[in-house]
């Protein structure tokens, strides 16, 4: 070991109580850093998957134009070649049809404007939550119900809008495709909750065939739903899915859509709440390092007559600096790492326990459910810390730059 980093590590201690001190700062900062780093990837996971889970996928095909106007005619006419080449796509975990319209759905003496959804009961189980999140009733049957009426499923606040329950007759009227007048009485077969406030008061599911027959579809839908084995595998998919698509698209005029496209305000709320969450920890950090800058000044105002001793004695300015530097860098490694440990250490018990924060607003309007568990990763793990160490050590470059500027004689009288 180099004589100057022995003698850096000992003058590290020469003031234990200021060393731990400044090092317990480091790494509390530290700890604080990976573990709300890694609670809000945590979040951010979680209201993804909620979201794509429970309504838009992780990708979707869709009739060019249709996600800006969703008017009922930009269909995708025939999905069956689409859905061939989804099929030949092992990266594709499952896909589903479904169709949009807009109705006015009443029950006696109360109407609401709703989207009523054509979808697939047993493809839809598939590439969604829908099936798990039904609260009251059950999902679609497999035979016809009582009367022949179509089956349908509504949101829970969207019932207890329109007073109904499970059995109880709606009516739908809209506008088919053609232009004609869409109408029809629906029977609840169930009542969901998706912890979604927009979607359980706004969305109506039924049967696609029922769907096509009254708003006279014939056999086109309007998006196909694209589900991945992981969410992270979107972007290869939707590279893969439109190149596959390419000769298809040029007939049809089809787009492949992930779920930034489909979703764009899902990741703008996710972009501010990152820019926040920095500014946060610019503010912790710069704590830390004007922490670090105080307690290296003083220790070079305590210092000063050593310094002067040392350098009388023929020792160079530029040794002392690095003397300095290396104490500086030794206490900011030392308390980096406890971080670093203890901050997985506790990340790593929240990931298995989770965090209850209970039902608000917010998190009922992107679907989050009341317990969160952060997600250890290799940037929350890294990022924070090397932010401290970075900052912190330039901190450390002002104090010790000073010692160059002392002359012997005139550090020696203040001792």
């Amino acid at each position: 070991m180099p004589v100057d980093v022995k003698m850096a590590w000992r003058n590290i201690w020469r003031n234990p109580r200021r060393t731990l001190l400044t090092i317990a700062a480091i790494a509390f900062a530290c700890v604080l850093l990976v573990f709300m780093l890694s609670f809000q990837f945590g979040s951010y996971d979680t209201m993804i998957n909620a979201s794509v889970k429970i309504h838009t996928g992780h990708l979707q095909v869709q009739a060019r134009g249709y996600q800006d106007d969703q008017k009922i005619r930009q269909v995708i006419a025939d999905p069956r070649p689409a859905q061939q080449t989804l099929d030949a796509m092992p990266e594709v975990l499952a896909h589903a049809p479904r169709a949009r319209a807009f109705a006015l759905v009443s029950a006696a003496e109360r109407a609401y404007g709703v989207m009523v959804e054509g979808i697939d009961p047993e493809a839809e189980a598939r590439v969604s939550t829908l099936p798990q999140i039904v609260r009251e009733g059950g999902y679609f049957s497999d035979g016809s119900v009582e009367e022949g009426l179509p089956e349908a499923l509504i949101g829970r606040l969207l019932a207890r809008n329109l007073k109904v329950t499970v059995g109880d007759e709606l009516t739908l009227l809209g506008q088919g495709r053609d232009g004609s007048i869409a109408a029809t009485v629906v029977r609840v077969q169930g009542i969901y909750s998706s912890g979604m406030d927009d979607f359980d008061r706004s969305a109506i599911q039924i049967p696609l065939v029922d769907f096509q027959a009254i708003f006279t579809m014939d056999t086109a839908v309007h998006e196909i739903v694209v589900v991945g084995r992981r969410l992270s595998d979107a972007p290869a998919i939707k590279a893969a899915l439109k190149d596959k698509l390419a000769g298809l698209a040029a007939k049809a005029d089809l787009v492949v859509l992930d779920w930034e496209d489909l979703m764009p305000g899902l990741r703008q709320a996710i972009n501010m709440d990152l820019v926040s969450g920095s500014i946060f920890y610019l503010i912790l950090i710069m704590v830390v390092a004007f922490s670090i800058l105080n307690t290296f000044l003083m220790a070079i105002f305590e210092r000063t007559y050593e310094f002067g001793v040392m350098m009388a004695m023929g020792t160079k300015p530029q040794r002392l600096t690095r003397l300095v530097l290396a104490e500086s860098t030794g206490m900011t490694l030392v308390g980096v790492a406890a971080g670093m440990v203890l901050g997985c250490l506790v990340t790593l018990y929240f990931m298995y326990h989770g965090i209850n924060l209970g039902a608000n607003e917010i998190s009922r309007q992107f679907g989050i459910p009341d317990t969160l568990y952060p997600q250890l990763t290799a940037i929350s793990i890294t990022a924070g810390p090397l932010a401290v160490l970075l900052i912190t050590l330039l901190a450390a470059l002002y104090p010790a730059l000073k010692i160059r500027r002392l002359k012997p004689v005139e550090a020696m009288r203040q001792r």
